[in-house]
């Protein structure tokens, strides 16, 4: 177990308000284009310069925090797959744990002023490269605010201790707590929720594979009905939150499943989710939230920056019931391994 896990956790969301701060004050500085200029392409996702002004000030206040811990730092965006051991000059293996981050979760749509992005955090017991997202023990996510908009939430969690959540007023500096609460919803009809398909490559066989969990969950489609909706959050972190705050009753992102089929036709699997997106997966389960990969399994892929995790999130048992069979049988029909 994580020694002092919730004094930690305290630690964390102070760098995270920080960074929140400062992104929230470049965006207001500069103008979209800059903020959405490419810095550089890597194997794990593109960084833009919001992304650099989250990570500067990341690095900065994580070699403060080393002063007090001893860790491993896996960020989004770092040339270092290994991670960067702190503080400096300490062996990896000699570590107390291991930190799993992503500075700007969503930041295409924050960059564009179009919703909201988020600072994802996950802390684990170092057990050397073996670590994994199962072994995450304490995680905080916090909201990276449009310019516009006055409210943000921050969610953290220690293993066992249930959900917590804060919502801050960042203009009065007011703050009241919460406890996330998924839907208690026992159908999908007229509820959010769907396939993640963001980028063009497979997002047509995705679109298939969603309209028949629907037609199998509820039936053909009448004339004028609107049997349920779909929000595409571009954002892990985001998808999570929506779930946890009963927006959404189920998201599905099996876009690593798809890389057979494209395989077969010759094509590339473009940007899909990577263990650092669903480091924060620990406080959605801990609100109730049904959290598996492909299989019905836990999570439970490195803690690196590049590896492809498909996963599916139900916001309780019954929803589970009723999507998880049509996610067995709605990929299978379009060729693509199934999901439950």
């Amino acid at each position: 177990m994580i020694r002092d896990a919730h004094t930690l956790a305290g630690r964390i969301r102070e760098i995270h308000a920080a960074i929140r701060d400062e992104v929230v004050a470049a965006c207001e500085r500069n103008a979209t284009d800059t903020m959405a200029r490419v810095v550089s392409e890597g194997l794990g996702d593109t960084v833009f310069e919001i992304d650099r002004v989250s990570e500067t000030m990341l690095i900065e206040r994580f070699e403060e925090l080393a002063r007090e811990r001893s860790f491993v730092l896996i960020v989004e965006g770092q040339s270092s797959q290994g991670g960067m051991a702190l503080p400096r000059g300490i062996d990896p293996e000699d570590a107390e744990l291991r930190v799993i981050v992503d500075p700007v979760d969503g930041s295409r749509g924050l960059m564009y002023q179009k919703r909201s992005a988020w600072i994802l955090t996950g802390v684990a017991p170092n057990r050397g490269e073996g670590t994994t997202l199962a072994d995450i023990e304490l995680a905080v996510q916090t909201e990276i605010p449009t310019i516009k908009q006055h409210l943000c939430d921050v969610l953290w969690a220690v293993a066992g201790g249930g959900p917590n959540g804060e919502r801050l007023d960042r203009f009065s500096g007011e703050r009241e707590p919460f406890i996330p609460t998924p839907s208690r919803s026992n159908t999908i009809a007229q509820g959010f929720g769907g396939l993640a398909r963001f980028v063009p490559g497979v997002r047509a066989e995705l679109a298939g594979i969603d309209d028949r969990v629907h037609e199998i969950v509820l039936g053909p489609v009448r004339r004028g009905e609107a049997q349920a909706f779909e929000d595409q959050y571009i954002s892990t972190g985001g998808q999570l939150y929506e779930l946890m705050l009963g927006h959404d009753r189920w998201v599905a992102d099996l876009r690593p499943v798809a890389e057979a089929v494209l395989r077969g036709q010759g094509l590339e699997l473009g940007l899909c989710c990577h263990p650092y997106d669903l480091c924060t997966e620990l406080i959605a389960r801990e609100a109730g939230v049904l959290v598996a990969n492909e299989h019905g399994d836990p999570l439970s892929a490195p803690l690196d920056t590049e590896a492809n995790v498909a996963w599916v999130g139900y916001a309780n048992t019954e929803i589970q019931d009723q999507v998880a069979p049509a996610l067995r049988t709605a990929p299978k029909e379009r060729g693509l391994t199934s999901a439950s």
